[in-house]
């Protein structure tokens, strides 16, 4: 079965916002084994919106629609379709419902063209918006389906997931399941990863197995067939053994665990607190702990020390060490770790410091970046990085990095790593 993807609204054209629905879709087709060859982006535009659909009904099985759902006049997508396809729109009283009790609990008044995101083809099933107003539809005629979903990802993300999916899956495997895991790796490169699986790779039947480089990450989606879940399961969990006896030590989580959530699992597990001393990351390490849930049990607090005289005075860094080896530098790395320990009193302390970029910083390279780290009363291990991304994603990468350094170091101390 192949697909087309047809995403609608000018302002995709005009470059105001990124495509990402296209390549989410794709992401969730590719697991259910439809091939999508083609996507095409058409404007608020009737005309050419019918000339897309005529030509992706020659090459096509599945046309999925996202976006012009809306209640404006440049929402076209569903009177467009109704006209082609020569169906009618009739009011959904569940959409509709759901919009007027919007309104009310808001206390602002319904105008009638908000009634508009109720329309749906007749004869379609519905698919529920959970996030928003506009439903979805998934219709069937003349051997096609024809999907219509909302075109914000926070509408359209769950819509697929759990409304599109299922009925897709079912029609195309009978009743049968498709089981999909994401192994997430830190620490090593796509190429390198690909070369050290390669026989599984080539071998691959069913299970598959996909990789996925991803923001200094990279990840294998291994996808199962079976009748039912628990088989598909077992499958995947032999595939998952067989490449973690390859590439394990780089393995950190699945799905949608985040290096940050893992870290703090670690920590919680272990009972251990962190504080953490940030110059170039500017409280980012500390940021993105924060986000998960139950970290305050683990992370106590910290300093941002962006400059040599904050580093002195807030920290107690020497400033002879400072003169002598220089701001980004090991011995730094080093001292804001223990320094900030000692100040929060916690089990590790972590320094981070370095050049971003675009320029040079204190005679070094931009790229150039220190991650020290202290744990208990153990020496500090310092651990040095070249990046070549630009500002921001070198600290995003920087803060990543120090996250997969302080859990192989845990681990190598005898700490509880959770798998």
């Amino acid at each position: 079965m192949n697909a087309e993807i047809i995403a609608v609204g000018s302002e995709l054209l005009l470059g105001q916002i990124a495509n990402t629905n296209a390549k989410f879709i794709s992401s969730q087709l590719s697991e259910l084994g439809i091939n999508v060859y083609y996507h095409t982006v058409v404007g608020d535009n009737e005309a050419r919106l019918l000339e897309a659909i005529k030509i992706a009904e020659q090459r096509a099985d599945v046309i999925i629609f996202s976006g012009g759902l809306g209640p404006t006049k440049d929402d076209l997508t569903k009177e467009a379709i109704a006209k082609h396809l020569n169906r009618t729109l009739v009011f959904d009283e569940t959409a509709l419902f759901a919009i007027e009790e919007f309104f009310s609990k808001q206390r602002r008044p319904m105008t009638e063209n908000n009634r508009k995101q109720a329309l749906v083809l007749d004869g379609c099933d519905v698919l529920l918006n959970q996030h928003g107003m506009a439903p979805g539809m998934f219709l069937e005629e003349n051997d096609r389906i024809y999907i219509l979903l909302p075109g914000p990802p926070k509408e359209l993300e769950p819509m697929f997931q759990y409304e599109t999916k299922p009925k897709l899956a079912a029609l195309l495997h009978d009743g049968g399941v498709i089981l999909s895991h994401v192994l997430r790796f830190y620490g090593i490169g796509e190429a390198d990863l690909e070369t050290r699986i390669q026989n599984i790779l080539d071998e691959q039947t069913n299970p598959t197995v996909a990789p996925l480089a991803s923001d200094g990450e990279v990840t294998l989606r291994i996808t199962a067939k079976a009748q039912n879940e628990q088989q598909a399961f077992r499958l995947i969990e032999l595939k998952k053994r067989e490449i973690l006896d390859i590439v394990g030590e780089y393995y950190y989580g699945v799905n949608d665990e985040s290096l940050g959530f893992k870290l703090v699992q670690m920590l919680l597990e272990n009972e251990l607190t962190v504080s953490a001393a940030e110059s170039l990351t500017a409280g980012l390490f500390q940021s993105e702990l924060a986000e998960i849930p139950g970290v305050g049990s683990a992370l106590i607090g910290g300093v941002v020390t962006y400059t040599k005289e904050a580093k002195i005075k807030h920290l107690g860094v020497s400033g002879e060490l400072l003169d002598e080896y220089g701001i980004v530098s090991s011995e730094c790395a080093a001292a804001m770790a223990t320094r900030v320990r000692e100040k929060f009193g916690t089990d590790i302390g972590v320094g981070l410091t370095g050049a971003a970029g675009p320029g040079d910083h204190d005679g070094q390279p931009a790229g150039s970046i220190w991650v020290g780290i202290k744990i208990g009363d153990t020496e500090p291990l310092t651990y040095r990085l070249q990046l070549t991304g630009s500002r921001n994603t070198n600290r995003i990468r920087a803060v990543k990095f120090t996250f997969s350094y302080l859990m192989r170091e845990l681990a190598n101390q005898g700490y509880k790593k959770l798998i």
